[in-house]
C-alpha cells in the first residue's frame, strides 16, 4: 500500500470513528432541534417554560451522550461510563456546547480505563474484583474530569472560537460557497458526518443560540446536489442505474439517506463536478437570501429540513430556493456528463461494492477477528455461523458467505447451527456480538468473529481476503443451474405475503407474523411467545431494514413444518432504534426452509433490492424482485 493510500484509509477510519460517536445519538439532536423550532420566542409555538429545555439539552445532554458513545466505542459500557464522567468536566469548564470536547474526552476516557484494566488483569485478589472495577472507574473518571475542566475545556473553547471566527470571515468575504470543494467529495468518502457534526454543527449550534438560526446546518444536509444526480440518471442513465435511480431519488430526498446516491457518483467520477458546483450554488443562495436552520436536519431530508426551518416566510423561501437551485445545477451538469458519456451500461453493483469498501464500516468482523489467536488460512476447512436457534440469522449469513467462499475458489465448508450446538471441528465461528461469549465457551479452540449485521458484505469480504492468503482449491467445472421459483407450495405461499402493513411496535408485528405461521399450520400457538422471547433476548434485526423474527431453540419442538411469512411495512416499525420495512417470520423444521432463506439473504444483501421490495405494490411484484435478484446471483 502506498503512503498516500495509507493516509486516505486512516482519514476514512477517523471519519468513521467520529461518525460512530454522533450517529447513535441523532435522535437526541432531532429532539433538541424540534424543541428549539417549536418553543423559542421566534418558534412555531412560543412557550417560555418549555423553552427552558433548549440550553440544558444542548449544553449537557448531547455532549454527555457523545462522550459516552466515544468511550463505549473504545471499551464497551465501562469505557462509556468513564468517557461520560470525563466529558462532564469539559462541559462544566466552558460555556458553549462542548461537542468537540466530548469527542476528545469520551474516547480518552475509554482508552484510559481499558489500559488500566489490562495493566491489573490477573493481579486482583479473588473477591475484590467488583471493588477495584468500581473505584478504578470512579477515580480515573474524576481525574479525567478535572483535567478536562482545567486544561482541555479552555483549549477546545479557544479552538471553537477560532473556527467560528474563520467561518464568519468566510461568510463576510463571500467565500463560504468554497466549502463545497471539501464537503461534496467528503460525503462520498464518508467523511460527511465528521465534517458536519464534528466541525459545522458545534459552530452552528452556537450561532443558532445567538442569532436564532445558522446557515451551517445546511451546508452538508442540502439534498439538492444528490437529487440532481439521481434525476439525471433517471433521464439519461443506462441499464440498471437508470431503472433504480427514480426510487433512489425518493429515498434520498424524502428519507434523507444520502448514502444511496454515492454509488451513482462512483460510477462516473466526473459527476463530482456536478455536486461541487451545485453545492456552491446552494450555499450562495442561502447566504444571499439569508437562509438557515435552528437545528441540524438529520437525516438530511427535505422534510427534516422544513421541520427545523425558522418560522418566517423569508427563511422557508431561502431554504427551499437553495435546494431547488442545487438540484437544477446538479441535474444540468450531471445530464451533460451522462449524455456525452460513450461507455456502456453502468455497473451499479460494482460501484456499490466500491462504496461499501470505501466506507469500511465495522460490523465487528472488520477487526477482522475478535481473538488474539493466530489464524492459519491454509488450515481452515470449516466455518460455522451460529445464532440462538440456528435457523434464522445464521442461515442467512452462512448463505452469503458460502457464495463468496465459492467465488474465491476456497475449499471451505460453511454451515450454520445454534450456538449451543457448535460442532467440535469448527475452526472459525461467526456470531452476533452479543453471542460471542457463549460461542467461546462452547468452542474455546475456534477462531471467533463477531458481527453486528449479517447482511454486511464488506465484513465477509474482509474475512475472505484473510482466508485467501492460503491456497485456493481448484475451481470445479461450472454446472448448469436453474433458479427455482421463490414461492414454494409448502414453505411459502402467496397468501403468506402481506403488503402495505402498519404496526405500532415490533412486538405487534412479531405477533402478527407468528399468528400467520399458526394459521398456516406451520407452528403451534406457543411458538409465538418463543418468537417474542427470541427478539427480547437478542434483536432479530439483520441490517438493510430487514428483521427475521423466529423462535428460540427451546420452542423448536413447537414447529410442525417449515414456513415463512413476508410482511412489507412501508412506513417502517422500530426494532431497537432500527427502522424495519421488511419482516420475514420464520419457522424451520429439519432445515427444509434453508433454501428459501438463502434466497432471501441474497436478495436482501443489496439495499437497492430491499428498496424495490418495500415499494412493491403487489405480492407478485415483491416476489418478482426477489426472483430477479436470485437469478442475477445464481
Amino acid at each position: 500500500m502506498s503512503a498516500g493510500s495509507g493516509v486516505k484509509v486512516k482519514v476514512q477510519k477517523f471519519g468513521n470513528f467520529l461518525s460512530s460517536m454522533i450517529l447513535p445519538n441523532i435522535g437526541a439532536f432531532i429532539a433538541w432541534g424540534l424543541i428549539t423550532a417549536l418553543f423559542i420566542p421566534t418558534g412555531w409555538l412560543p412557550n417560555k417554560a418549555l423553552a427552558e429545555l433548549v440550553d440544558p439539552t444542548v449544553t449537557y445532554l448531547l455532549p454527555i451522550l457523545i462522550g459516552y458513545s466515544g468511550g463505549k466505542l473504545v471499551f464497551d459500557h465501562r469505557g462509556g461510563v468513564v468517557g461520560a464522567i470525563a466529558t462532564a468536566g469539559v462541559i462544566i469548564g466552558t460555556d458553549i456546547p462542548m461537542f468537540l470536547g466530548a469527542m476528545i474526552m469520551g474516547p480518552l476516557g475509554g482508552y484510559v480505563i481499558k489500559k488500566f484494566d489490562k495493566m491489573v488483569e490477573g493481579k486482583i485478589k479473588t473477591g475484590f474484583e467488583m471493588l477495584v472495577d468500581n473505584f478504578s472507574a470512579g477515580i480515573l473518571g474524576a481525574l479525567l474530569a478535572i483535567l478536562a475542566f482545567l486544561g482541555i475545556g479552555p483549549v477546545v473553547d479557544a479552538v471553537s472560537a477560532a473556527l467560528a471566527s474563520g467561518v464568519e470571515r468566510l461568510v463576510g468575504a463571500g467565500l463560504l460557497p468554497l466549502a463545497s470543494l471539501f464537503i461534496e467529495p467528503g460525503k462520498v468518502l464518508f467523511l460527511n458526518n465528521a465534517i458536519n457534526h464534528g466541525v459545522l454543527t458545534p459552530i452552528a449550534v452556537e450561532q443558532a443560540r445567538q442569532y436564532g438560526s445558522s446557515v451551517l446546518f445546511l451546508l452538508e444536509a442540502n439534498p439538492g446536489p444528490g437529487l440532481g444526480i439521481l434525476l439525471a440518471y433517471s433521464f439519461f442513465g443506462k441499464g440498471n442505474a437508470k431503472k433504480s435511480a427514480p426510487g433512489a431519488a425518493i429515498i434520498h430526498f424524502f428519507g434523507g439517506i444520502h448514502e444511496i446516491y454515492f454509488p451513482y457518483i462512483l460510477m462516473k467520477p466526473l459527476l463530482f463536478i456536478a455536486t461541487i458546483v451545485a453545492g456552491m450554488s446552494g450555499i450562495f443562495t442561502l447566504v444571499t437570501l439569508k437562509g438557515g436552520l435552528v437545528g441540524p436536519a438529520s437525516p438530511g431530508s427535505f422534510i427534516a429540513m422544513l421541520a427545523v426551518t425558522p418560522k418566517s416566510f423569508g427563511s422557508f423561501a431561502a431554504n427551499i430556493a437553495a435546494v431547488c437551485v442545487a438540484t437544477i445545477v446538479s441535474f444540468a451538469i450531471g445530464s451533460l456528463i451522462l449524455k456525452t458519456d460513450k461507455a456502456g451500461n453502468e455497473n451499479l453493483e460494482e460501484a456499490t461494492r466500491k462504496m461499501e469498501s470505501m466506507k469500511g464500516k465495522k460490523s465487528r468482523v472488520s477487526g477482522v477477528l475478535t481473538d488474539s489467536k493466530t489464524l492459519d488460512p491454509q488450515a481452515v476447512k470449516k466455518i460455522v455461523f451460529a445464532c440462538d436457534a440456528g435457523m434464522g440469522s445464521s442461515a442467512m449469513g452462512a448463505s452469503l458467505l458460502r457464495k463468496k467462499v465459492k467465488a474465491a475458489g476456497l475449499a471451505i465448508n460453511v454451515t450454520n447451527t445454534a450456538v449451543s450446538s457448535i460442532p467440535s471441528d469448527a475452526q472459525i465461528v461467526v456470531t452476533q456480538s452479543e453471542l460471542t461469549p457463549r460461542a467461546k465457551e462452547k468452542a474455546p479452540d475456534a477462531y471467533h468473529v463477531s458481527v453486528d449485521n449479517f447482511l454486511s458484505s464488506p465484513s465477509y469480504d474482509l474475512l475472505i481476503n484473510q482466508l485467501s492468503r492460503g491456497e485456493k482449491a481448484v475451481p470445479e467445472a461450472a454446472e448448469e443451474s436453474s433458479v427455482a421459483p421463490f414461492v414454494d407450495g409448502d414453505i411459502l405461499r402467496k397468501e403468506n405475503v402481506f403488503i402495505n402493513q402498519s404496526f405500532k411496535s415490533k412486538e405487534e408485528v412479531i405477533r402478527f407474523a407468528g399468528q400467520k405461521l399458526v394459521e398456516g399450520g406451520y407452528v403451534k400457538p406457543s411458538y409465538v411467545e418463543g418468537m417474542i422471547a427470541r427478539d427480547q433476548l437478542m434483536s432479530t434485526y439483520m441490517g438493510n431494514g430487514i428483521a427475521i423474527p423466529h423462535g428460540t431453540e427451546e420452542v423448536k419442538k413447537e414447529v410442525l413444518a417449515s414456513g415463512i411469512v413476508i410482511i412489507q411495512i412501508p412506513e417502517s416499525v422500530d426494532f431497537n432504534g432500527n427502522k424495519v420495512r421488511l419482516v420475514f417470520g420464520i419457522a424451520g423444521k429439519n432445515n427444509s426452509h434453508l433454501e428459501i432463506l438463502s434466497k432471501i439473504a441474497v436478495a436482501c444483501s443489496d439495499v437497492i433490492n430491499v428498496g424495490e421490495m418495500v415499494r412493491a405494490q403487489s405480492v407478485d411484484e415483491l416476489i418478482m424482485v426477489i426472483n430477479h435478484a436470485v437469478a442475477q446471483n445464481a
